[in-house]
C-alpha cells in the first residue's frame, strides 16, 4: 500500500518520540458564522452590544461583514478544553442575539437576496486602526465581491512544544556527528524548517482534508446569480455537484485567479516572507482600474497592489507568529520565527452546534504530527500545479467511485491513497492517546478510515442527502440552526466564567473608547503613511 504514498512512503514513527514530547502542544480555534434571520435574509443589525467591542474583544469579533461573527479560543493544552471554550463562546453569542436571529451552520451562505448591500462591511469604530480594518474589507468587496466574503470557515491553530524540537535536534546532531550543544538561534531555525516541512506536507495532503471534512457540496441560487458555473440544480433554490466535497475551496469559493501566479513558496522562511512582501508591494492593473477613492474622495481600498495586506493571501495553511502592536505579520515571522501553523482548509461541520467535532480536531492533530515528522522535500511550482489539479478534482468529484489523483505525474486511486496515509498515522494516534489518556485519537483515525472507504458516510454526502430530503440547502441550514440554537440556549456557564466574560465585554468597550480618544491624526494622513 505504501506505493500509493508519494513523499511519505516508508514513514515510521521515530524511536525517540514518546508521549512526554506532546506536553507542550497547544491548539486554538477561530470559527466564523453568519447571523441570519428566520426568513432567510442576512441579519441587518449591528454586532450585539452585549458582546462588547469587536475591535478589542480578544475572543468575540467579526470577520468580513458586520453579520459574520468570528469566535476565537485561547490556546489550550487539550482539544477537549479548546472545544469547551468554543462552546462557551457560542452560548454567550446566543444569550446576546435577538430572538429572531440564528447562527448559520453551513460554510456557504444562503441568502434570499444576491445584493452586495445586504452584506454590510464590519464597522470597527472611528479609530484609525478600526477604520483601516473596515477599509481592508471594502477593498476585498470591490475586488472579489461581497458574496465571496460571506463564506465561513474554521481555522485550527496548532503548535508543538520546545521539548519535542530540542530532542529532535539532538537526535539529528547525533546522527550527523555534530556538536550536541544547542543555542536559541539554532533551535529557532530548526523549528522554522520543521514547521515549513509540515506546511509543505499538509499542502500535499489537502485533498485528504477536503474529502474527509468537506461539507459544502452545494450552494444557494443567490450565491451563483450572475456568475458562470457548471453546477446542477438540486431544486429551484439549490445548486450542487453530485460528488462534490468542498465547493468553498474551489473556483466558486474563497479563491481568486490573481493569486494563482504569485509563486509564494514554503521552502525557507526568508523566501516565504519575501514572496508575501513582493505581492504586497506590486501594483496590479485590475485593482489599479478600481481606483483608490470613490467619487466623494473617500478611500475604497488600502492600495491597488496584488495584496492589500498579508491576510489577503488565500492559502490552505499559513505559518504564524503572534504580532505585537503596529507589527505586520511578515515582520513578526522575520523577527521571532514561526510560533504555530494555521490550518485553513476546514469547512464548518453543520451537524455540530459549534462547527467542529472532537473527532475532526483529533484527526487534524494526528495529521499535523504526521506531516511534521515525515520527510518533506522542497515544494516547487511543478508539484504545486499537480496539487492544484488534485484539489480541483476532490472539490468537484471527491466522492466519485474510482476517482484518480496525481502523484509524480501518475494517476493514483484516491481511495487507496487516503487509506494508505491514514494507516501510517495510526502509531501517532496511539502516542497521542497515551499522552492524553483514552482513545480519542485512535477513534478519530478509525472514523476517517471508514469515511475514506465509504463515501456515503462523509459530511458532504450527508449534506446532499439531507438537502434532498428536506427540500433544499436553506431548509437544511435553517433546521440545523434552530436545533443548535435550542441546544445552546439550554446550556449555561458557571458564575465564575460568566463574570469573567462580562468583565471582558466592559474592558473591550473601554479599550475601544481609549483608542478613539487617543487618535488625533486625520485618517487620510494616517492611511498615506501606512501606504
Amino acid at each position: 500500500m505504501s506505493d500509493f504514498v508519494a513523499n511519505f512512503s516508508g514513514f515510521s514513527c521515530p524511536d525517540w518520540l514518546t508521549p512526554h514530547h506532546f506536553a507542550g502542544m497547544l491548539r486554538g480555534i477561530e470559527k466564523e458564522g453568519l447571523r441570519v434571520l428566520a426568513d432567510g435574509h442576512l441579519a441587518k443589525t449591528f454586532h450585539p452590544k452585549k458582546l462588547g467591542s469587536k475591535l478589542t474583544h480578544p475572543f468575540i469579533t467579526t470577520d468580513y461583514a458586520e453579520n459574520l461573527l468570528e469566535l476565537i479560543t485561547e490556546p489550550k493544552s487539550t482539544p477537549k478544553d479548546t472545544l469547551a471554550m468554543l462552546r462557551q463562546l457560542h452560548v454567550l453569542v446566543y444569550q446576546a442575539l435577538p430572538d429572531d436571529e440564528l447562527m448559520w451552520p453551513l460554510s456557504m451562505p444562503c441568502m434570499k437576496s444576491a445584493n452586495d448591500e445586504d452584506i454590510p462591511l464590519a464597522d470597527y469604530g472611528s479609530s484609525n486602526s478600526g477604520r483601516l480594518k473596515t477599509l481592508y474589507r471594502s477593498g476585498l468587496g470591490i475586488r472579489y465581491g461581497r458574496r465571496m466574503q460571506a463564506i465561513a470557515g474554521l481555522h485550527y491553530n496548532l503548535s508543538f512544544g520546545d521539548d519535542l524540537f530540542s530532542r529532535w535536534l539532538a537526535e539529528e546532531n547525533k546522527q550527523n556527528d555534530a556538536e550536541g550543544s544547542q543555542d536559541d538561534n539554532l533551535l529557532a531555525d530548526f523549528k522554522n524548517d520543521k514547521y515549513l516541512g509540515l506546511i509543505r506536507n499538509f499542502k500535499r495532503l489537502t485533498s485528504l482534508v477536503l474529502y474527509l471534512l468537506g461539507a459544502s457540496p452545494s450552494v444557494c441560487a443567490s450565491f451563483v446569480e450572475g456568475r458562470h458555473h457548471d453546477l446542477e440544480l438540486l431544486n429551484e433554490r439549490t445548486y450542487y455537484k453530485p460528488f462534490a466535497t468542498s465547493l468553498r475551496m474551489g473556483k466558486l469559493g474563497y479563491t481568486n485567479s490573481v493569486q494563482e501566479s504569485l509563486d509564494i513558496r514554503y521552502n525557507h522562511l526568508p523566501e516565504y516572507v519575501a514572496g508575501l512582501r513582493r505581492a504586497i508591494q506590486t501594483p496590479h492593473d485590475s485593482f489599479k482600474a478600481l481606483g483608490l477613492e470613490d467619487d466623494r474622495g473617500e478611500p475604497i481600498q488600502i492600495n491597488d497592489h496584488i495584496l492589500q495586506i498579508e491576510n489577503e493571501f488565500y492559502s490552505p495553511i499559513r505559518p504564524k507568529q503572534i504580532t505585537e502592536r503596529g507589527e505586520a505579520p511578515t515582520e513578526a515571522l522575520e523577527r521571532r520565527g514561526i510560533a504555530y501553523v494555521e490550518f485553513r482548509a476546514i469547512d464548518l461541520d453543520p451537524y455540530s452546534d459549534i462547527g467542529i467535532r472532537l473527532s475532526s480536531a483529533c484527526f487534524l492533530e494526528v495529521m499535523a504530527l504526521y506531516c511534521l515528522l515525515s520527510d518533506s522535500p522542497l515544494l516547487l511550482p511543478a508539484e504545486e500545479e499537480e496539487l492544484a489539479v488534485n484539489v480541483e478534482r476532490v472539490v468537484n468529484q471527491g466522492r466519485l467511485e474510482g476517482l484518480q489523483i496525481l502523484a509524480d505525474g501518475k494517476d493514483l486511486p484516491l481511495q487507496a491513497w487516503m487509506l494508505a496515509h491514514l494507516t501510517q498515522m495510526q502509531p501517532l494516534a496511539a502516542l497521542l492517546d497515551a499522552h492524553h489518556g483514552g482513545n480519542d485519537y485512535r477513534t478519530a483515525i478509525a472514523l476517517m478510515q471508514g469515511k475514506a472507504g465509504h463515501s456515503d458516510s462523509t459530511l458532504s454526502a450527508q449534506v446532499i442527502d439531507d438537502s434532498k430530503r428536506l427540500g433544499g440547502m436553506w431548509q437544511l441550514g435553517a433546521t440545523l440552526a434552530n436545533q443548535h440554537k435550542q441546544s445552546l440556549l439550554k446550556q449555561t456557564l458557571s458564575p465564575k466564567d460568566q463574570a469573567k466574560y462580562e468583565v471582558l465585554v466592559e474592558k473591550s468597550v473601554l479599550q475601544q473608547a481609549e483608542l478613539e480618544a487617543a487618535d488625533t491624526e486625520d485618517f487620510k494622513n494616517f492611511l498615506q503613511q501606512y501606504r
